[in-house]
């Protein structure tokens, strides 16, 4: 039985309990008593810190010479106008910068720059060694299956967000 109130099936008890299990488990990883303890370990303090949002960006930009502002709204599915301002707070701390577009000097696209791509690095370094020390906890199958289930999580979450902006456009 799918775990859904909209096909008119009711959810059973260890349904409900499950749903209300998986989320309070996403409530505590995205803001836990640890969050900021662990945004600290991984993003950093101080003057070479950066904020999450930087590091979804750069996680694109050390990955391409460059690219142009809607290419990075669109890896971080954000609006264009929001990440104009992302952008200019990596310009701003050095992370990126604006770079003429080779063929066509009206273009402007955005770069990592050397310091951007040596903190990208840094941060990454311990944004893995995280992973691998919590991945520790589970066995290698778990490990797959842990990864497996929250890739499908992840795609369900999109898919049913998808549907719901859809559904209320047509509404209107």
């Amino acid at each position: 039985m799918a775990l859904t109130e909209s096909q008119n099936e009711p959810i059973n008890d260890v349904g409900l309990a499950l749903v209300g299990r998986l989320g309070r488990a996403w409530r505590e990883i995205r803001r836990g008593s640890n969050t900021g303890n662990l945004r600290d370990v991984i993003f950093g303090v101080g003057g070479s810190a950066i904020e999450p949002g930087q590091m979804d960006a750069l996680d694109l930009l050390v990955t391409v010479e460059s690219c142009r502002m809607g290419d990075l709204a669109d890896h971080l599915r954000i609006d264009p106008s929001t990440a104009t301002r992302a952008v200019q707070r990596l310009i701003k701390d050095n992370l990126a910068e604006r770079v003429a577009h080779d063929g066509d000097g009206r273009i402007v696209t955005i770069a990592a720059t050397e310091r951007g791509r040596r903190i990208h690095g840094e941060v990454q370094a311990r944004r893995r060694e995280i992973i691998f020390s919590v991945m520790n906890a589970f066995s290698e199958e778990e490990r797959e299956q842990l990864v497996e289930f929250l890739e499908r999580f992840s795609n369900a979450v999109d898919t049913t967000i998808e549907d719901a902006v859809r559904a209320k456009k047509r509404r209107h």
